[in-house]
């Protein structure tokens, strides 16, 4: 046989323009004539004039710090330094586009407006024709608040009563598919005209909020939406779905109603605005925290062990965001300070929602052990049982156990300081006439306090603190009822008891246990039954399971940072040269004591007869020369630590060591978010409550396995259906279909976007 004549290619790649320059690989440029195309990987990059300095140092600076040339690649391709790379990188983060094109110097006082003015300077004026701050602004462009106030001023921008209408050439034109295919295809950097040039806008009425369109046909690759985030002109991706079977967790998607009306993510809008340019904004962030939370996902680092792919396609993304990523969002977030207040509108969003469960509100503190480096308070870890390095949060419960709000505590303050400020704030959340009871444990004790309490309006639930009177069991009497549909029954005994010399009077409710213990319970209401006093008592260990919950199935006590901050150094501390001191005297007594048992023995066989008379004296003489040692050493010690101060200023105690505590931004807004999820279980729990016998036992256990069964996500034009599969048994898939069926009342539209959400469940298959 003959060789095979080569054959002729039958797919030729085409040879490139003769006048292209490759910076690298993915990277390649054209000219022709005054014009220049930049493309990467072959699609569109960027396109502008030569003669148009400022668009070609735009378009090398976001090359480089989109990753897809490294400096000297640029720099040598484009003809310029890597030095003169930087100083274009350092002027456009210092001042945004408008640095790389301003003359050398700072303009005068009263200098006039420029005529002509940049896109991003339009913006500016746009925005803040609509009264919005200098600190939003600059989150919504991604500058610094000194950028801002620098355009500012160097446009003379004044308030004006009556603002005019710029248009926003800056941002993305979301109105429609024409604005949307205008913005993508022209982007080319161009000089705007002047503001002499531009007609009066007319006035119009206040805008609809359309919602955004991505760029990208394929919901898998996403690759626009994320050059357009990376050119400083999308926000938040705006979630695109494709059609999915059988997909992992996506019943988590079960909790998007609850989590809308929550209102998280309105409230941190209003509170955050924007977290400047990006793929994954502000709504993505938060909504991804939660519902990671939801499936047992708590911490950051956790999302390396599952596809990000996968868990992407449940919230309408091409892949869920990286550990890395997902932190420094977080980061940016708790960097603007503002959780408190987040937290604080979410609380007044339930209060106002689910008003009839907080007649009791549970007050208990939570001890997050510390295992680091640095040198913070201590408080009493009562899992433990010692003292250690810890931070204590402060939660508020209603009655059914769900979280109201947490405060962190300021050096691991105790109960009784703490309850002042943590009880003003529930008094601002109910509003001037509401009341309620609080319910606390011994740690709260303080009938000094109680007066006070009382006079901000609240009635008070604790046990009693110390010995009390034994009370005869004749006295005790059964008492029977069904609070919340639960029959219980207590042998009590009641009466009214006084405190701080008679002047306060109180309620004491005793109960008897099978073991003969009596557990006196102090109130303020003589309202309630006996029974009923006892029973809501007795219900802050719902708060105690909630707190293991959050412990075992929210990690909540671990760390989310290794940030720290600056301490108050006049913060009082008791004295550490004291507290060495009372080491040392608690030990010496011992040894005192000690010294003491052995000389009484002695003494008691020498009585007895069962020592001779030299062997005692010699032992006499030794205990008495040791004990007068040891009596000598104990009034040393006393005399010494009188001569110490009990308490000093913080700086002082620890001279020679920084003085730090933890940042707490942080791990409150990771909090926040955590007690939104628990809210959202809880909520569920509710919904099939009247579907389900066992749901006061397996209620959360169900919920859970309904956010981890897979689903159907079929998109359409304008819902979403969302099609779980059937669960193990036949009713617990019945309870599933009465969920969906409440779920779909709500008429929820996921958020980011304009698509009704459907759920139902699958027949299962015979």
């Amino acid at each position: 046989m003959h060789p095979a004549s080569q054959q002729a290619e039958l797919l030729p790649a085409p040879a490139p323009p003769p006048d292209t320059v490759f910076v690298n690989d993915s990277v390649s440029f054209q000219t022709e004539s005054n014009q220049r195309i930049i493309l990467v990987h072959g699609m569109f990059f960027s396109h502008y004039s030569v003669e148009d300095s400022a668009a070609e140092a735009y378009a090398m600076v976001t090359l480089f710090e989109s990753g897809y040339a490294d400096q000297n690649d640029i720099a040598r391709s484009f003809g310029y330094s890597t030095r003169t790379l930087r100083r274009y990188q350092q002027r456009l983060q210092a001042g945004g586009l408008s640095a790389l094109t301003r003359p050398q110097g700072r303009p005068p006082a009263g200098a006039p407006v420029p005529e002509n003015i940049t896109a991003r300077e339009q913006t500016i004026l746009r925005l803040k024709a609509k009264e919005r701050s200098n600190r939003w602004i600059a989150g919504r462009l991604g500058l610094s608040e000194t950028s801002i106030r620098k355009a500012l001023r160097r446009l003379g921008w004044e308030p004006d009563p009556e603002p005019s209408v710029l248009p926003l050439l800056f941002l993305p034109q979301v109105g429609g598919s024409e604005a949307t295919a205008s913005a993508a295809g022209n982007q080319s950097i161009q000089a705007p005209p002047s503001t002499a040039q531009l007609p009066a806008p007319p006035r119009l009425p206040p805008p609809i909020e359309a919602t955004a369109k991505s760029l990208d046909l394929n919901p898998l690759d996403r690759s626009m939406d994320r050059l357009l985030a990376a050119m400083g002109l999308l926000d938040d991706a705006v979630p695109v779905f494709a059609r999915a079977q059988n997909l992992p967790r996506a019943g988590v998607l079960v909790a998007i109603p609850a989590l809308v009306a929550s209102g998280l993510l309105s409230t941190a809008e209003k509170i955050y605005g924007s977290l400047g340019p990006a793929f994954y904004g502000l709504r993505t962030t938060l909504l991804t925290y939660v519902l990671l939370a939801l499936l047992r996902i708590p911490r950051p680092e956790a999302l390396k062990e599952y596809c990000p792919g996968e868990l992407g396609r449940i919230v309408g993304l091409d892949r869920m965001p990286e550990v890395k990523t997902l932190r420094r969002k977080l980061a940016h977030l708790a960097a603007l300070k503002g959780s408190y207040q987040l937290g604080r509108q979410i609380a007044q969003q339930r209060v106002a929602e689910r008003g009839k469960v907080l007649g009791f509100l549970y007050v208990d503190g939570h001890v997050r052990a510390y295992h680091g480096h640095r040198t913070i308070p201590k408080a009493y870890v009562t899992r433990m049982h010692l003292a250690a390095p810890a931070t204590t949060d402060y939660w508020v419960n209603d009655q059914r156990g769900d979280p109201l709000f947490v405060v962190t505590a300021e050096a691991n303050a105790a109960m009784t300081k703490m309850l002042t400020p943590v009880l003003a704030e529930v008094r601002q959340l109910l509003g001037p006439s509401r009341h309620s009871t609080v319910v606390f444990d011994r740690g709260g004790w303080s009938p000094k306090l109680f007066p006070n309490l009382l006079v901000m309006g609240f009635d008070i639930l604790t046990y009693r603190k110390g010995r009390t009177r034994h009370i005869a069991e004749t006295r005790f009497s059964l008492h029977q009822a069904k609070p919340d549909g639960r029959a219980v029954k207590y042998l009590l005994h009641d009466q009214p008891i006084r405190f701080l010399k008679g002047k306060l009077r109180l309620r004491q409710v005793t109960r008897l246990t099978e073991s003969g213990h009596q557990t006196p319970i102090v109130t303020s209401r003589w309202d309630l039954p006996a029974i009923v006093v006892a029973y809501r008592m007795f219900e802050r260990w719902r708060q105690e399971n909630f707190f293991k919950y959050l412990r075992e199935e929210y990690l909540i006590d671990a760390l989310v940072d290794y940030e720290v901050q600056p301490d108050d150094p006049t913060r009082s501390v008791p004295n550490p040269a004291r507290k060495a001191l009372d080491k040392e005297l608690r030990s010496a007594r011992a040894s005192l004591v000690k010294l003491q048992e052995r000389f009484g023995a002695t003494a008691l066989n020498y009585v007895d007869g069962d020592m001779p008379q030299k062997h005692f004296q010699r032992i006499d003489k030794n205990l008495r020369s040791d004990i007068g040692k040891v009596t000598a050493r104990i009034q040393k010690l006393q005399t010494k630590r009188n001569s110490l101060p009990s308490r000093l200023p913080l700086a002082e105690a620890n001279r020679g060591q920084e003085v730090v505590k933890l940042s707490t931004e942080r791990k409150h807004l990771t909090n926040i978010l955590k007690m939104v999820a628990f809210q959202i279980e809880s909520d569920l729990v509710e919904m099939i409550r009247p579907h389900y016998k066992r749901v006061e036992h397996e209620g959360r256990t169900l919920v859970q396995t309904i956010m981890q069964d897979a689903a159907d996500i079929e998109p359409g034009e304008r819902e979403v259906r969302i099609t779980l599969a059937p669960l193990s048994s036949p009713h617990r898939s019945r309870v599933v279909e009465s969920l969906c069926a409440a779920l779909n009342k709500t008429n929820t539209m996921f958020p980011g976007t304009q698509l009704q959400i459907r759920y139902a469940v699958a027949q299962p298959q015979s």
